[in-house]
């Protein structure tokens, strides 16, 4: 479909220098990221080295989590609903601070560099793990980078006017360039950036549209009239429904009958949809494990709570605004009007925040927004990538190949985020077609029925010792069963509208909140019941990994096959450490009188030849991918066994595994994390 909305295209000059030069600033900060940090190891490559500080894990929490869809999503919805929608973003502190308190001290102590580790390390079962990185994996694709480059893709049209493909090529080449080389360090740097740029370009767009509208008491007072003209096209007339804002706009909490967004599920449902994205999320969670410290990880998480304050304000409260400037286009109700403001039938409520970009900012400030919406689309999609590409190589890759070096972990993780960004290629030309006027609703309803099992199995895993590997397996499996079918019909009857609606009411009349509540209950019930009949796991085995046991050394459950995958991985290291400084392992056989190298020796062997002939081309290339060696110290022999553990894993006593706090940022991040729940309790008390 191709389509330009009338006087929405920006040609100015310095606009497009401005993002031009952010887009490269970008560019730089990820090559010196590249040229400054090591990033050859899983543990670098993938958490930083387990060394960010508390500014950066919460702004790039934030960034991680703030896209495009989310600009275009809140301010569509909020056209429609009102301020409703902005009580998701208001549920992400409490989790955040249940994720920095109680997740992640769990998460850190078991030494996981993903989540799947996590449950395979608790259930011992291998099954588990694969299943949900699977899912994660199918989340991530099809729910979270569809809808980033959905949006992306309607905000380049809608504003920019830019050929799609070809922006998106160039965009996911540029982030490509520095998540591939430079890694999870690139990615944290890179957003750090990016949440800075996003909330000065909101903060200044939200100061306009408040100045134009005439206050907040305007808002207040004008909201409700906000209607198009146009409500009728030949014998249709709209349902007052349609095209009337609700009265309860200003409300949080809504008739749990009758409300768009029910007050049941603002408080339930949202929080267990927000107890998978913050708890149980990869994107998120890694951040969290790649803290220096407790201190740091807690401190990131308020700082990220007090900017998902932020939301209501500069992006809900501004879709209203353009509610009120623009009635005829962002509100349009007849298909005929609607196909002639953006090309879309079903409705134009999604182009509400780029009318305001484009109605109101001067030049220059609104490059800086342009800019600030580029920045939120490529903060989301690398953040994905990374940690995508941790899920498949730790939980997947290492399967198939238990014996694989550091280095080929590496080139394969790698390898999986080129393989991403070609799958987010190949989808721009079908989701280029898309249109949805409910953009971060439709996302949340696709959420609703596919992660409360997730988050079921988590928190039981957290804190209920007595779940089994069979009854938590069988209900995360019956729970994705049925949340499936529901995401099934809903893409079978596609997006309902106030001109179109074939939706079946056993269907659509279950609020996707409520299903979400229905769903977790399920899980968890099916979980609890099933593991009643069978046979309970040894607390031996559990100790660090339940709330209630974590203060204790664990045995694992698959300890002899981790010891004999330990043994292999230590060859390695053991045999560096009897050599002569600089020596050749091509002589190990002949030096230790090994008449018949076993495969792993062989392969060593044969990777130290090629290293040794390799060009100065691939010396290059190695070295800008941090592949190449780095000298290390020296390891006791009583300690070389040290090395004999998985990739990614820290040993007791190491500077990345000792998180422990000192009393006094302990009770520093204490007292902010109970300011942050006080605030955003008194939020809800006025808005509710």
């Amino acid at each position: 479909m191709n389509w330009n909305p009338v006087g929405l295209h920006i040609s100015s000059t310095i606009d497009i220098l401005v993002m031009v030069s952010y887009v490269l600033l970008v560019l730089g900060i990820g090559l010196w990221t590249i040229l400054s940090r090591s990033r050859g190891t899983v543990e670098e490559f993938y958490l930083a080295g387990r060394n960010l500080a508390w500014w950066q894990i919460g702004a790039s929490l934030f960034a991680s989590n703030i896209g495009t869809g989310h600009f275009l999503g809140l301010a569509g919805t909020a056209v429609t609903s009102g301020i409703a929608i902005g009580a998701f973003e208001w549920n992400a502190p409490f989790l955040l601070c249940v994720v920095g308190w109680i997740f992640s001290p769990i998460y850190i102590k078991a030494g996981v560099v993903t989540l799947p580790e996590y449950l395979k390390k608790r259930f011992g079962s291998y099954r588990i793990q694969l299943l949900l990185t699977l899912l994660y994996l199918f989340l991530y694709v099809f729910n979270d980078i569809s809808l980033e480059i959905c949006a992306g893709a309607m905000f380049m049209r809608m504003v920019l006017g830019l050929d799609v493909y070809l922006a998106t090529i160039v965009l996911l080449t540029i982030t490509g360039i520095y998540t591939i080389t430079g890694g999870f360090a690139a990615v944290v740097y890179t957003n750090t950036l990016h949440a800075g740029i996003m909330v000065l370009g909101s903060v200044l767009l939200t100061g306009f549209a408040f100045k134009e509208v005439g206050g907040y008491r305007q808002l207040l007072n004008n909201y409700l009239n906000a209607k198009p003209s146009i409500i009728r096209e030949g014998n249709w007339t709209a349902k007052p429904e349609c095209y009337l804002p609700r009265l309860d706009s200003f409300h949080i909490f809504r008739d749990p009958i009758t409300g768009d967004l029910p007050w049941p599920g603002i408080v339930f449902g949202v929080s267990i949809i927000s107890l998978y994205y913050w708890c149980s999320n990869q994107i998120f969670v890694q951040r969290c494990l790649a803290g220096k410290n407790l201190s740091h990880v807690k401190g990131g998480c308020v700082l990220c709570g007090y900017l998902k304050l932020l939301p209501m304000f500069v992006i809900v409260m501004p879709g209203m605004i353009s509610r009120i400037l623009y009635p005829e286009k962002v509100a349009c109700v007849v298909p005929s009007e609607c196909e002639k403001h953006c090309g879309v039938r079903a409705g134009c409520s999604s182009m509400a925040y780029p009318v305001l970009v484009k109605e109101l900012l001067p030049r220059g400030v609104r490059g800086l927004m342009l800019a600030a919406l580029l920045a939120s689309l490529m903060s989301s999609l690398t953040s994905i990538f990374n940690s995508a590409s941790a899920l498949f190589t730790m939980d997947i890759y290492t399967q198939m190949r238990p014996t694989a070096t550091e280095k080929e972990l590496m080139v394969t993780g790698r390898f999986f985020v080129i393989i991403l960004i070609a799958v987010t290629i190949f989808w721009v030309p079908i989701i280029e077609t898309t249109h949805s006027e409910q953009l971060f609703v439709n996302m949340q309803a696709v959420l609703s029925s596919l992660v409360p099992p997730i988050a079921a199995i988590f928190l039981l895993a957290m804190f209920c010792r007595r779940v089994t590997e069979q009854g938590a397996f069988w209900g995360l499996t019956g729970g994705l069963l049925i949340g499936s079918l529901r995401v099934v019909s809903m893409i079978a009857y596609g997006p309902q509208s106030c001109s179109a609606n074939k939706c079946p009411p056993i269907i659509c009349n279950v609020h996707f909140l409520y299903f979400a509540i229905f769903l977790f209950v399920a899980s968890l019930l099916a979980m609890l019941g099933i593991s009643v009949y069978t046979d309970p796991i040894p607390d031996k085995h559990l100790l660090g990994l339940c709330w209630s046991l974590r203060k204790e050394e664990r045995v694992d459950l698959d300890a002899d096959e981790k010891s004999l995958q330990g043994h292999r991985r230590g060859l390695r290291v053991q045999l560096a450490w009897r050599l002569p400084s600089g020596g050749p392992l091509r002589h190990v056989a002949t030096q230790f009188r090994i008449p018949s190298p076993p495969p792993r020796l062989k392969a060593l062997l044969v990777e130290d030849e090629f290293r040794e002939s390799q060009s100065c081309l691939w010396e290059v290339c190695s070295m800008f991918c941090g592949l190449e060696p780095r000298p290390g110290p020296k390891l006791a022999p009583e300690k070389a066994n040290m090395e004999e553990m998985e990739p990614g894993a820290t040993p007791e006593g190491t500077e990345h595994s000792d998180k422990a706090e000192s009393p006094c940022w302990r009770n520093i991040a204490n007292i902010c994390g109970f300011l942050l729940i006080l605030t955003t309790v008194l939020c809800h008390v006025f808005y509710h």
